[in-house]
């Protein structure tokens, strides 16, 4: 039986569901299937665009030979040296001998190395066209989405993209083929789960290709993986855009990592706490329990991340080890993280989620780059969360910038009093304090209308920090702590 489709005039689809893989690349759950889609092109030339994964060659060669009865191959284009999209090239050569190879410089090399194969090749570079009758080929380079081979076909005739792995999604193609006959509520996660975890990695290279193929008249996506976009192209592309950039929603992803269930109270506590504040998405994974991918999908919707471990041989548990490797590896941006854990045994996790912490420079510069983003410039001074870490060696070397503490703490978050953060100030403040207080509280923007004209009636100032530093003769340093002048 052919099941190969028509997708616009002499134009098909000629891909394979593979429902029997359960790990994609020998990692990556696969608990809805996956597609390998192909396409092929019939007009005075015949072209195929892609192949598919090599256990599925034996149906996919019979179907490209009903389809043309006949008829040879004259190119194969491929986008994308991965095994998933070329393992069939060696039995389609078989079949089709003469078949011309068209790829680009950082193509041929692997596709030698791969399968032997290094003749009848065609190097395309970027811009270049190929005529095929009524149908015109364009090739653009689309390096690092996700291999640095990469390139992108468009048909210019019928407006066609055909993206590789670019725009692809994980799960099978159930009857329909295009983003309108099936699901996409069902493939959701699915497409999202394969972005962050297969191109998550690469947000820059995507902004590029964004902004390369943004001017082409495209009226159908066609991916390697996934529906076939015809009529919602704007929606994934818009979410390409917006997980490119990092862009992220209110929400906290907990992941924890325990032995015996302590580790894992805490994290209900902390939970329970964000909930509190009014923080409704929160995301709670057991490292143990739930693989990376997931965790990682998460990481990439929601702002907040708040990682736990149990002490394990003075360390932090495995799972989690493997959870901040992966992160490490894939370098997430713009997020704020926090930590919790054990520190029974040679301060357990602590030391690990520091290295971490120094090394994928969440909190800082994240925060600060979306302030450059939304003011036009960064933060001057940091002012650490509940004051942590301030004595801490790494956490200073870490911060790039002075650090703002306090002399003065009104516990106004804790009197929740007008009358009494009125008192704390005006008996405890003095020349050169720092004085902590929380806007977000109503009964503390009540005393500061009171506070501020008794200061000024005392004859004091109310300055900035650098002000204040410039009257004092304080030369401000990065990572050094400041509670008074």
């Amino acid at each position: 039986m052919n099941l190969a489709r028509e997708i616009k005039k002499d134009i098909y689809w000629i891909g394979v569901n593979d429902r029997r893989t359960h790990i994609f690349e020998n990692y990556w759950p696969l608990p809805k299937g996956v597609a390998y889609n192909s396409y092929i092109i019939v007009d005075e030339k015949v072209v195929v665009i892609d192949t598919i994964e090599r256990s599925k060659m034996d149906d996919y060669v019979e179907n490209i030979e009903q389809l043309l009865n006949g008829r040879k191959v004259d190119y194969l284009v491929i986008n994308h040296m991965e095994p998933d999209h070329t393992g069939a090239i060696k039995a389609l050569l078989c079949h089709y001998p003469d078949v011309k190879i068209i790829g680009n410089a950082k193509t041929f090399p692997m596709l030698k190395n791969f399968y032997g194969v290094c003749e009848n090749l065609m190097e395309v570079k970027e811009g270049d066209s190929l005529d095929l009758g009524k149908h015109k080929l364009n090739f653009y380079m689309a390096p690092m989405l996700h291999w640095p081979e990469t390139m992108v076909t468009f048909e210019s005739t019928e407006g066609i993209l055909f993206s590789g792995d670019i725009f692809g999604a994980f799960g099978t193609l159930d009857g329909g083929i295009f983003d309108d006959e099936v699901d996409l509520d069902y493939l959701e996660e699915e497409i999202s789960r394969y972005y962050s975890n297969i191109v998550g990695k690469y947000g820059q290279p995507a902004q590029t290709a964004l902004k390369k193929l943004g001017g082409l008249p495209i009226k159908m996506v066609c991916a390697t993986h996934g529906p076939i976009r015809r009529s919602h192209i704007a929606d994934i592309v818009a979410k390409y855009d917006k997980w490119s950039k990092y862009d992220t929603d209110k929400g906290v992803v907990i992941v924890f990592s325990s032995m015996y269930g302590n580790t894992e109270k805490m994290a209900d506590i902390i939970a329970r706490f964000l909930a509190e504040k009014g923080i409704k998405k929160i995301r709670i994974h057991d490292a143990s329990k739930t693989h990376p991918s997931y965790i990682i999908n998460d990481i990439f919707r929601y702002k907040g991340v708040i990682l736990g471990s149990c002490a394990y041989n003075g360390n932090a548990f495995p799972t989690m080890e493997t959870l901040l490797f992966e992160l490490e590896h894939m370098g997430v941006k713009n997020h704020v993280v926090a930590f919790f854990g054990g520190k029974a045994w040679a301060g357990g996790a602590m030391p690990r989620f520091n290295q971490f912490a120094e090394k994928i420079k969440w909190e800082v510069e994240g925060v600060n780059d979306l302030i450059k983003k939304h003011v036009g410039h960064g933060a001057k001074f940091v002012r650490p969360p509940y004051g942590a870490g301030i004595r801490d060696k790494k956490v200073s070397k870490y911060v790039k910038a002075p650090m703002v503490c306090w002399s003065v703490d009104t516990l106004d978050w804790k009197t929740k009093s007008k009358k009494e953060t009125i008192r704390s100030v005006m008996n405890d403040a003095h020349d050169g304090d720092i004085v902590l207080m929380h806007d977000i509280h109503g009964w503390t923007v009540d005393a500061v209308k009171k506070i501020i004209p008794k200061l000024l009636k005392k004859g004091y100032q109310l300055v900035t920090v650098s002000e204040m530093a410039e009257a004092k003769g304080c030369k401000l340093e990065n990572g050094k702590p400041y509670f008074e002048f």
